[in-house]
């Protein structure tokens, strides 16, 4: 029997360890909000019905909830998990299925783990709860078990040395069935040190009612949770780490994987060869053969088959390479499609141009594309030699198989084939030199 799915994402913490104007779970990993990861994590499990709760001073949360395509529930009070899992009971409704409550500040959870509770809630338990095996169980809540079955759910503040002394704990990511979240919940107090309610002790009652509730494990890196910066460091470095390993093993060469920086959304197929130091921002793809040198920070850019980019370089939102294309040291694009064997070896600035083949863009060259109100095109036909130094001024258009000289300023379209030189004339004047320093010798000896 299929059951239809919900995920309530709990995401009303106050943040007060993040010490940040930002609500916590606003904060990026791998270049996306951690409510984000949560919320891609529910699609990706195929939930019908997708509920972050919120605090009601929480503005930015719920404003980036609604862009999520989330409903938004509040918690009015902060009084415990059990009571922001209550704070859903409204728009679930009649809803029917499993439930998953997840932590918008547990962002590394991979779907094959949510998925093994899924698949543990659908064999006949009540309740089915992620856990984690960890020497250094600290603040963690601790799972007491029987065999496979999980009897009780002890948070720290409450757990005695010998409860203390477990190494399973719980990552706070639960599921049971809506029949359960409207059952139980109503059964849980706040007879606690903290005064909260702990949607935790929905095993214990579950278990005094002869209901099986059990357990899923999950390694500890995907359940670390982010209160602080600290923790916020170490969710971002096991997302690089994974990143890496993964790329690693898609066959992607990394000359030293520490030091290359993925987003969430990076793509890099067989065969590129990445260097050392390379930062890749958002929307960025790498076909297969390119090669990435040192130094280099690209985001939104797409860069084709056999293409090489650095050292040094920098490509920004809208760049597209072309196959077997070259950017080299110290250029900076943007917005730009440079098409199959064009080189723009170094020292170059080109943004808002589209460039034809097998074009060769010397060294200084740049695309005026701004008069400080509104931005303007370059576009440059096949085969063309632009000489060093050289300042396009868009909007401008040169034609295929063009010479453009060195040093010039072009401010109007070149014809196909043409040859354009816009410099001053060089003047030489003999023996001035010699002169000049003749008379600055006597007018220093006079002082």
């Amino acid at each position: 029997m299929v059951h239809k799915r919900a995920a309530i994402i709990l995401a009303a913490g106050k943040s007060s360890r993040m010490n940040s104007s930002l609500s916590k779970v606003l904060h990026c990993v791998g270049g996306q909000s951690m409510l984000a990861w949560s919320a891609s994590l529910a699609r990706a499990a195929n939930v019908s019905r997708a509920i972050c709760v919120v605090g009601s001073d929480n503005d930015d949360v719920k404003e980036a909830a609604k862009n999520l395509g989330l409903d938004i529930a509040i918690q009015q009070q902060q009084l415990g998990t059990a009571n922001a899992v209550m704070a859903a009971e409204e728009i679930l409704g009649d809803f029917s299925g499993n439930i998953v409550v997840l932590y918008a500040d547990t962002p590394l959870i991979q779907i094959e783990t949510l998925e093994k509770v899924f698949t543990s809630l659908e064999n006949k338990s009540s309740a089915v709860v992620l856990g984690f095996d960890t020497s250094e169980p600290n603040s963690y809540g601790r799972l007491i078990t029987e065999g496979d079955r999980l009897t009780a759910i002890v948070e720290a503040k409450e757990a005695s040395p010998d409860q203390l002394s477990i190494s399973l704990c719980n990552s706070g990511i639960i599921a049971f069935s809506s029949e359960e979240i409207h059952e139980t919940l109503k059964k849980i107090n706040n007879d606690n040190i903290k005064g909260e309610y702990y949607l935790t002790d929905m095993i214990k009652i579950m278990s005094e009612e002869g209901k099986v509730s059990t357990f899923v494990m999950a390694p500890q890196h995907e359940v670390l949770g982010v209160n602080s910066r600290k923790d916020l460091a170490l969710a971002e470095k096991s997302f690089q780490a994974l990143m890496r390993n993964n790329a690693m093993e898609a066959g992607v060469t990394l000359r030293d994987p520490s030091s290359v920086y993925f987003s969430y959304d990076t793509i890099i197929e067989r065969d590129a060869d990445i260097a050392a130091n390379v930062v890749f921002g958002l929307d960025v793809k790498i076909s297969t053969g390119a090669i990435i040198y040192p130094f280099c920070d690209i985001e939104g850019s797409f860069i084709s088959e056999g293409s090489k980019v650095g050292p040094f370089a920098r490509l920004r939102r809208g760049s597209v390479l072309g196959k077997n294309t070259k950017v080299g040291n110290f250029v900076e694009t943007k917005n730009v499609q440079i098409n199959e064997g064009t080189k723009v070896n170094h020292l170059s600035y080109i943004g808002d141009a589209e460039i034809g083949e097998n074009c060769n863009i010397g060294a200084g060259t740049i695309t005026c594309n701004y008069d400080g109100y509104k931005k303007y095109k370059t576009i440059i036909g096949k085969n063309v030699f632009v000489g060093t130094n050289s300042s396009l001024v868009a909007p401008i258009k040169i034609g295929d198989q063009a010479f453009l000289g060195s040093g010039g300023v072009i401010t109007d379209d070149v014809p196909s084939g043409s040859l354009a030189l816009a410099r001053a004339k060089q003047v030489i004047k003999i023996d001035w030199a010699h002169r000049f320093r003749e008379a600055q010798i006597k007018r220093k000896k006079s002082n």
